[in-house]
């Protein structure tokens, strides 16, 4: 099947799914077998567990990315702990994201995973995470990228929200990049994946974080 045909049935289950009842929400999962396959597969080797806690309402519009019922959804065939709006970040961020039609001053949030941005940032192919292909799933691939990133990085942050570790990385100093963050769960917990992004302009994302006053938890984590 084309890449063309993919998105299309992406758009339609995305587009099933905003109906918010359990119906439509299992369905649009349903269609998808791809999708599915993924859940199960990251379920089954434990993969959701290295992601922290995020909110599925988007800083930048102030309203939910996905309905309610397609968010409960995912979070049962994944297995993972989520009670509204706060959910398990790698399932939403991969497969939540996919599946939202929310319009944000960034565009669509599949973006990151359809487009080739975070990918040519990342220093890999063009195609490294397209969701409906590769050997493995696509949160299988976004964790190993976060996560070598964070490990070595071309510059980096930290911080102290609420008492819990907060990092960011980027792939390049200044100009285009990847952003990696994580967010300890607690005092005393050792960080775990939030997110990962292209961004613009690396130096300035980096300034924002250094300089803000008051710290805060970024990007939707919870």
């Amino acid at each position: 099947m084309s890449a063309v045909s993919e998105l299309d049935d992406l758009t339609t289950s995305a587009t099933r799914a905003e109906a918010d009842s359990a119906e439509a929400a299992r369905a649009a999962v349903e269609s998808l077998p791809w999708l599915t396959t993924a859940i199960d597969d990251d379920r089954a080797h434990a993969r959701f567990g290295v992601w922290g806690r995020s909110t599925v309402i988007d800083e930048n519009i102030g309203t939910p990315v996905i309905s309610r019922a397609l968010f409960d959804e995912l979070h049962r065939r994944a297995g993972a702990d989520g009670s509204w709006p706060h959910g398990n970040a790698g399932l939403l961020h991969c497969y939540g994201y996919l599946l939202s039609l929310a319009e944000t001053p960034y565009g669509l949030k599949r973006e990151r995973w359809i487009g080739t941005d975070l990918a040519h940032a990342c220093g890999l192919a063009s195609d490294a995470f397209v969701p409906w292909s590769g050997a493995t799933t696509l949160l299988a691939r976004a964790t190993a990228a976060a996560a070598g990133l964070l490990a070595a990085p071309a510059t980096s942050a930290t911080g102290i929200v609420h008492d819990r570790r907060t990092r960011v990385a980027l792939s390049a100093q200044e100009g285009p990049a990847a952003l990696a963050y994580e967010v300890a769960p607690s005092p005393v917990g050792p960080p775990l994946l939030i997110t990962l992004f292209p961004v613009t302009d690396a130096s300035s994302v980096l300034r924002e974080f250094e300089d803000e006053d008051a710290p805060r938890l970024r990007w939707n984590a919870a």
